[in-house]
């Protein structure tokens, strides 16, 4: 049986201690990320969305010279963000009504996107769009098929879901944002799926 969506955030308050004990910091992500800040400089604003506790993610960006706006539903994962980096930009919203007021050259949502529905996830890329400048590049993780399954945070069931490839591509293209990347299973981050796109 699927987990039901709508307990994703009392997983992740419950879980944060545990997630941030076992999520690698390795960075086998480093080569997406590199991949992902090609055409961004030094300076240029990203927005980390669904950051948890800015560790691996946040944290390579804030090295590489970015600045970085961290977004998170969960209080608890953010707290220790904020441990962590008392100067950061860490703030509480959620990723199916964020409002930020502002636009930012990258936006990043690796391991978090997942967890929205599949009418969810369409409806925050638009969101998602609305918040990125024109050039501006949005990398997520995906599933390789259109699905509902069940992951795991610390000892409990989380709610996947996805597209397809040619859905997100289709959706894409409605909010102005060009595939440049799509990779299911990648075996070098552990298998995950990337996508990548840009805003025309």
């Amino acid at each position: 049986m699927n987990a039901d969506p709508n307990d994703t955030h009392a997983v992740y308050e419950r879980q944060a201690t545990e997630y941030d004990k076992r999520r690698s910091k390795a960075l086998f992500e480093a080569r997406w990320l590199a991949r992902f800040t090609a055409s961004l400089n030094p300076g240029d604003h990203v927005l980390d969305l669904g950051c948890g506790t800015g560790d691996p993610i946040a944290r390579w960006f804030m090295a590489e010279g970015f600045v970085v706006t961290g977004v998170d539903f969960s209080e608890a994962m953010l707290a220790i963000a904020r441990d962590r980096w008392p100067d950061g930009d860490w703030r509480h919203a959620d990723m199916r009504d964020f409002e930020l007021g502002q636009q930012f050259e990258g936006i990043i949502a690796w391991n978090s996107f997942f967890h929205l529905t599949a009418d969810e996830q369409k409806a925050c890329i638009t969101r998602m769009a609305r918040h990125l400048d024109t050039g501006g590049m949005l990398m997520l993780t995906v599933g390789p098929r259109a699905s509902e399954v069940s992951g795991t945070v610390g000892s409990e069931h989380v709610y996947h879901a996805s597209l397809s490839p040619a859905g997100y591509a289709v959706c894409l293209e409605e909010n102005g944002l060009q595939l440049t990347g799509f990779l299911a299973e990648d075996p070098e981050t552990q298998s995950h799926t990337v996508l990548m796109a840009r805003k025309l």
